[in-house]
């Protein structure tokens, strides 16, 4: 079985970039009427912009994005009444088999250009997506798509896989106007100076790089129209900052206030601290390649050594829990029971000592850019050090512990740190597979680990969760078991993701399927 993440070409996205990101966090005033006055919502955020491009996007611009452009559908937040909400297609069903998926189209949505979006508009946009995305690995699946009528689109794909996840991707999966597929073909800086080519409730009025983005409220759209006409986003990347600017009620609204900020704004009565779950989640890869790493009872020890709850409150700043394995909770397949290690000292201590590890020596590297990494990776270096393994610790730029990782695995660093989340809501088929799944050359796998019960339990897993989720679940279950009995990595933490939630809006809501997007429509000033 081809599984579909066999060729992440440009997976590197889901550790590079979030190397940079501690958590996510959002805050606004309640002080600035002027946004309520005027129908202004200003902004500051670290959200950078690589591509305008909807097809190529595949970063932080993501925050601007599910207010341009539309999927098919979207998934819904933790605990909605339904798993997904209708966006350009109403209703849709898939065959027994699950090979084949039909989805039924809005009437009345158009493209910005007051275009109609049809069904030749999502073949056209989602084949293109499928052959030169950002994400196109995440279409594997996916053999033809068919326009069955103008408001018809039928997917048929090669194996069973969960379309409707899928097609409700936060990357990859947004509905594009065909005139803009056709202008980049020619010119492939066509979105460059920034534009858009969307149906959402918002339109791309002007961008400065790497200073300021301006949307407009579109109005021709189909749903109801947002309360605020423009959304004005200021880019920065201190989140000191953004804070002041916050404070100072330059901004309505802020995207990076920093964690150890929280407290203070707690205690301010006009916001409203709000913690959620989060699909990041921190792991770090033992380089099973190299003795004694490469058995698992000295990898198991050196996971008791660990202090989970220490570097919860540091690296997470309390606003963590503790992982159960790669899977963060809220996300399929995570589950509860998966088991965890805690910290045991003298048994770490006695596990070492009978698999007669002496002098044991080990480099671990952690991305300079990440202050969470750099908070809590010395926490790892003294609980190694208590059980008599000394520790050469490095903080590099993940590219470069990324090249260390790849260019000679029998030699690289013993312990790699990496933050991790799913392209979309499946940590099964990414997740567990990228970061674990064994291969030839492996690209995520940087433990260089190789479990052929697991590969095939993850492959099994993957044909049923598309017609049977909680088949696939159980053996998902069951792969996660052995992770954590063959220890090929420790899993320290699932971050949340935290809000201050300003008492002047109202309609703010988190959904954990779109992290880096914030959904500006919803909102209104409060009365």
């Amino acid at each position: 079985m081809k599984h579909f993440f066999s060729r992440r070409a440009s997976g590197t996205r889901g550790i590079a970039i979030g190397v940079g990101v501690l958590l996510i966090a959002a805050s606004a005033s309640a002080t600035n009427g002027a946004a309520a006055a005027n129908g202004i919502l200003k902004v500051a955020t670290s959200a950078a912009v690589t591509t305008w491009d909807p097809v190529q996007s595949f970063s932080t611009e993501a925050f601007y994005m599910t207010s341009l452009y539309e999927p098919l559908i979207w998934k819904n937040e933790v605990g909605a009444a339904t798993d997904y909400s209708p966006a350009l297609a109403t209703t849709w069903s898939h065959s027994k088999d699950g090979l084949t998926w039909t989805f039924n189209l809005r009437s009345g949505a158009t493209f910005h250009d007051g275009s109609v979006v049809n069904a030749a508009a999502v073949k056209a946009s989602l084949d293109s997506a499928k052959k030169d995305g950002g994400a196109s690995f995440i279409w594997d699946p996916v053999k033809s798509i068919e326009v069955v009528d103008a408001d018809t689109v039928a997917f048929h794909l090669s194996y069973s896989a969960p379309l409707d996840l899928i097609v409700s991707s936060s990357y990859g999966a947004w509905i594009v106007n065909p005139k803009a597929l056709d202008a980049v073909a020619k010119d492939a800086k066509y979105y460059e100076s920034g534009i858009d080519a969307g149906s959402g409730p918002y339109t791309l009025t002007s961008y400065s790089p790497g200073t300021e983005v301006v949307m407009s409220a579109y109005p021709k759209y189909w749903g109801p129209k947002p309360a605020y006409s423009i959304v004005d986003a200021l880019i920065t990347s201190d989140g000191v900052t953004a804070q002041q600017m916050l404070t100072s009620g330059q901004v309505d609204f802020a995207s990076n206030i920093p964690l150890t900020s929280m407290a203070s704004l707690k205690s301010n009565h006009k916001y409203k601290v709000n913690a959620y779950g989060s699909p990041f989640n921190y792991v770090g890869y033992f380089n099973t390649l190299r003795a004694p790493l490469n058995n698992p009872v000295v990898r198991q020890a050196l996971s008791m050594a660990i202090p989970y709850s220490d570097i919860v409150k540091v690296g997470g700043q309390g606003y963590a829990t503790q992982a159960r394995g790669p899977v963060p909770a809220g996300i399929f397949p995570y589950d509860s029971a998966t088991p965890q290690y805690k910290k045991a000292l003298a048994t770490a201590k006695t596990m070492l000592a009978k698999a007669g590890v002496k002098n044991l020596k080990l480099k671990i590297t952690y991305a300079s850019e990440n202050g969470a990494e750099a908070r809590f990776a010395p926490l790892i270096k003294s609980a190694f050090e208590s059980i008599g393994v000394s520790v050469d610790i490095q903080a590099m730029l993940f590219s470069q512990q990324w090249s260390l990782a790849k260019k000679d695995p029998a030699n690289a660093q013993d312990l790699f740190i990496v933050y991790y989340w799913p392209t979309y809501s499946d940590a099964g088929s990414d997740n567990l597979y990228s970061l674990f799944h064994s291969s030839a050359k492996p690209f995520f796998n940087l433990s260089y680990w190789k479990n052929t019960q697991y590969d095939d339990l993850i492959d099994k897993a993957a044909t049923l969760t598309g017609t049977d989720r909680a088949a696939s679940a159980a053996l998902y279950s069951q792969a996660m078991k052995i992770l954590y009995d063959q220890a090929p990595g420790i899993s320290f933490y699932d971050t949340k993701a935290v809000y201050v939630v300003p008492k002047a809006i109202t309609g703010f809501t988190y959904n954990i399927n779109y992290p880096f997007s914030l959904f500006f429509a919803k909102w209104s000033p409060t009365k």
